[in-house]
Parts: structure tokens; sequence; C-alpha cells
């Protein structure tokens, strides 16, 4: 499957936009706000909790970051107006990071005061290597005030099991996922068998120190040994949830509802679906291939991985 995977990938590159649609269609709720909110309605209507991203990133002009807020912000509304049970997460450099440190710092802790009055839950996605100490430093200093917030924490990066430590001395809450950026073995593990390792030692870790973190993954081995410590570490269905993206897995998913897990799905949606699309089945083939599976099949076998 992994070879079809990246076969697939440069062929999804040179089709034209409508046709990309179709495959983005499986995990992109729409271009509006409103497309979000229907998804989210859906995913909530089948005991599945959610978290609204704004597609965006690597912006460079200060209004476009602050016009990037206001959609946050917008976010915020509707998840309150439309009393769904659903996050919002949100990527740093689309919020100025990359423009400068305290510029960005400003925009999250507004986002971050309107989530709290909203009683909304904000989690700080990560990206690439180049953000990772500074994205960190933005959670430690929001956090100081809101404890609303949340972050994304990378198996596959060498550094993550210090950061998990260091993180935990605050008391953060986890998203812990294995890390779809192309970066060097220098920093980031290559073997698929060590990254799996290294999901489980620092999930250990996070949870030993009572964090509550959310269990990205679709991997079925990885939901398996989650299951297995948690159970081992005595925890209840409230200490930990799983994650997963829209349109991916799905009978893998509800079969963790059915089985009394708690389950969030990854929504995004906005005009830059495109770009997001492109970038996604590059920098992890697999998703590709998940998506293409899922077209063409019920993917009907996968809820014994919840056993």
């Amino acid at each position: 499957m992994n070879v079809l995977n990246k076969i697939l990938v440069p062929s999804i590159q040179i089709l034209p936009r409508n046709v990309v649609r179709i495959f983005a269609n499986k995990y992109i709720a729409g271009d509006k706000l409103s497309d979000a909110v229907e998804t989210v309605k859906k995913l909530n209507e089948k005991r599945l909790f959610a978290t609204i991203d704004v597609l965006g990133e690597s912006i460079s002009d200060k209004n476009e970051a602050v016009k990037s807020k206001d959609e946050n912000l917008e976010v915020l509304d509707a998840i309150r107006k439309n009393d769904l049970d659903c996050n919002l997460s949100i990527k740093l450099t689309m919020l100025g990071l990359n423009i400068n440190y305290e510029l960005c710092l400003e925009l999250v802790n507004e986002i971050a005061e309107k989530a709290k009055q909203k009683s909304v839950f904000v989690r700080i996605d990560m990206e690439d290597s180049s953000v990772t100490e500074n994205t960190i430093k933005i959670f430690e200093d929001v956090r100081k005030k809101y404890d609303n917030t949340g972050i994304v924490i990378q198996a596959y990066l060498r550094r993550s099991e210090k950061d998990i430590l260091r993180l935990t001395e605050i008391g953060a809450n986890f998203r812990i996922c294995k890390g779809i950026y192309v970066e060097p073995e220098s920093i980031a593990f290559k073997d698929a068998g060590e990254i799996r390792q290294n999901f489980m030692k620092i999930l250990r870790l996070a949870l030993e120190k009572k964090s509550y973190c959310g269990i990205a993954t679709h991997d079925e081995f990885l939901i398996r040994e989650s299951i297995k410590l948690t159970k081992e570490l005595g925890l209840k269905s409230s200490d930990y949830e799983f994650q997963m993206l829209l349109g991916v897995r799905e009978k893998l998913r509800e079969g963790a509802v059915d089985k009394g897990h708690k389950m969030r799905v990854y929504v995004p949606f906005g005009q830059r679906w495109y770009e997001y699309s492109i970038r996604r089945f590059k920098e992890n083939p697999n998703i590709a291939g998940q998506v293409l599976k899922s077209i063409f099949t019920s993917d009907n076998k996968n809820s014994d991985a919840m056993e």
C-alpha cells in the first residue's frame, strides 16, 4: 500500500482542482464556517466530539494574521450559538508567529480569552520543527492565564520526551500524534517502529503525570496499545480521548464510541482547502491511500482494534 500511496500523490497534484476536491471532500468540511457547523452537528449526533480548524498557515502579513484571528473568533461564536460539543484548533503561523512573537501572543491571548468566556477549549496545533520551540513558549505564556488551552506533541521528534516532561510541570493538556512534517533524521525518528515506540513512551509519561491526553492516531496497533495502557493505569474514559481526522477510518472511530471510548474528530474548513490537501498528501502519502480506500470501501473491519 505504501508504494501505491507514493505513486498516488504525484498523480493528485496534476489533477484539476475539481478532481482533487473529490479526495478533499472526505476530510474537509467545506469552504464556509456553516459547512463546518453542519459537519459537527452530524458528528455530535453520532456521539462524536469535534474540533474545528480554520485552514491556513505561514502568514507573513500582519493584517492577514489579524483577519485569521477574527475568523477564529467567529468559530467560537458559532460553537456556542449552535451548542456544539466542539473545541477550536489553531495554527500559530496563521496568527503571525513568523512575523513577530509578541503579535502572535497577543492574538492567541485574545482567542483564548473569548474561548474562556464561551467555555470552549483551544488546542494549539504543532507545525514543523522551525517553530516547535516558539510554539511551546507561546503555549506556556498563554497557559499562565488560560487553562482552557492545550498543545500538540509529535512522537517522531527526538525532543518530545523532554517536552512532555517540561509541560507536565504546568499541567498541560496534550494531543499526542506521530507527526507528518518531513524532518531530518538528526531531530526525528524515521523508522516506523521507533516512532510507535516513542509514541507509547511519551503517552505513558503524560498519563502517569495525570495529564489529559488526546490520543491522535489511525494506527490500530497504537490504539490497542493505548487502550492496554489506560487499563494498566486504571484510567477512566474521562481521563483521555482518541482523535482522528474527518473522513478517515470512520468505522474504527465509531467502534471506539460503541466500546465506551471518547472520540474527537478534526474538522478543517476554509478557502485554502486545495493547498492544505496537497500539502497533507505530500507530507503523509498514507493519508492519500486511506482517503482513497475510504471512498471505495466501507472500511467495516476495523472495530476490533478497540477491544
